[in-house]
């Protein structure tokens, strides 16, 4: 492990040695991972919209049992078991509550008040606006670069606007796997980055090796957006199964999304009734049919098909447009080593550039 930290606001808040965030993504970032995350330095969050309760407290467990060093776990805010993994987090003395959704303000003040350091993610300034006035004590901010569900503006132009809207840190998502990538996103304000396609790909990652490989073979132009698996816009690599659903007619993506709403159904635990809870939940402000709510039911287990089973033919892969860049499969610490490295390399050449 080399000595090269970097001191930032993020550091300092959640106590890691590198200003890096391995984010949470469901069935990827499970206690290996992130345990080995940890250790190297990173900020190591646990993905647990695919757990259930009983597997996120176990999966807590077994990360502590791996590593002493602070981890998180990301939530669900819309989902209607929120309040028990927030439970959990408290129980179980977690350092970091992530959310992909904005959580409610009284969720948030629940965290807090029993320790829980809480950064919630956003897509745009306003959304960054409304967390950090409800006592977010920082936020990630993913840009259109970024893998699975996306928006449309480049981290290059969304990071800047949040930075100066706001006096909380500042994470920066898309579009990062090197030293010369946490430079600038230092350079525009940031306090660090999260990164998910690059620990995707490392020695860690309990994804299968014939899956990380189908990564490693694709390019940038391989990496597109599509909103034909849930409604949303969803940044994945291209597949023939890709392809085929974006040919697919509303008809039969209804009839896919039944039968994998029942499979996720089995595999969650969950009624039917919480499925149309959390699609109502999914459905606030935005304008999607109850076709779509249902297609929202294909993402986990599509995701499940390939990144646990292997089938790159059944299954989409998420990944964001650096996938393209990415050629190898380090350990997470010689990862971290490497970027650090990197970094401060980059800083020696632009002091010597000034």
């Amino acid at each position: 492990m080399s000595d090269t930290a970097i001191a930032t606001a993020l550091t300092e808040l959640v106590g890691v040695r590198t200003p890096l965030v391995q984010t949470g993504m469901g069935w990827v970032a499970g206690p290996r991972l992130v345990s080995a995350a940890a250790n190297a330095g990173a900020l190591g969050i646990l993905g647990s919209a695919t757990m259930t309760p009983e597997q996120l407290r176990s999966a807590v467990r077994e990360v502590r049992s791996r590593t002493d060093a602070p981890f998180g776990v990301n939530l669900r805010a819309d989902a209607s078991d929120a309040g028990e993994r927030v439970r959990i987090i408290l129980d179980e003395g977690v350092k970091v509550a992530s959310f992909a959704l904005a959580p409610r303000p009284e969720l948030i003040a629940r965290l807090k008040d029993g320790g829980v350091v809480v950064i919630p993610s956003v897509g745009a300034r306003r959304h960054a606006e409304k967390v950090a006035a409800w006592g977010a004590d920082a936020v990630l901010v993913q840009g259109g670069e970024g893998g699975g569900h996306t928006g449309s503006v480049a981290t290059t132009v969304l990071l800047p606007q949040v930075v100066e809207a706001v006096d909380i840190p500042v994470i920066a998502a898309g579009g990062f796997r090197d030293g010369r990538g946490l430079v600038a996103a230092l350079a525009y304000g940031a306090a660090g980055v999260a990164m998910g396609t690059r620990f995707l790909l490392t020695s860690d990652s309990t994804v299968p090796q014939a899956v990380k490989a189908r990564y490693l073979a694709a390019g940038v132009q391989d990496v597109i957006v599509t909103t034909r698996v849930d409604g949303l816009p969803h940044r994945m690599l291209r597949t023939d199964l890709v392809d085929a659903l974006e040919r697919s007619g509303r008809a039969a993506g209804l009839l896919r999304a039944l039968r994998h709403a029942s499979a996720f159904r089995r595999e969650s635990g969950m009624s039917w009734a919480g499925l149309v809870r959390d699609g109502l939940a999914m459905k606030h402000g935005k304008e999607l049919h109850w076709g779509q709510l249902l297609l929202a039911a294909n993402t986990p287990m599509l995701l499940k098909a390939a990144m646990v089973d292997g089938r790159t033919d059944l299954g989409v892969m998420a990944c964001g447009q650096v996938g393209g860049l990415i050629d190898d499969l380090p350990s997470c610490a010689e990862l971290v080593d490497r970027i650090m490295a990197e970094a401060h390399a980059t800083l020696g050449r632009l002091t010597t550039a000034v």
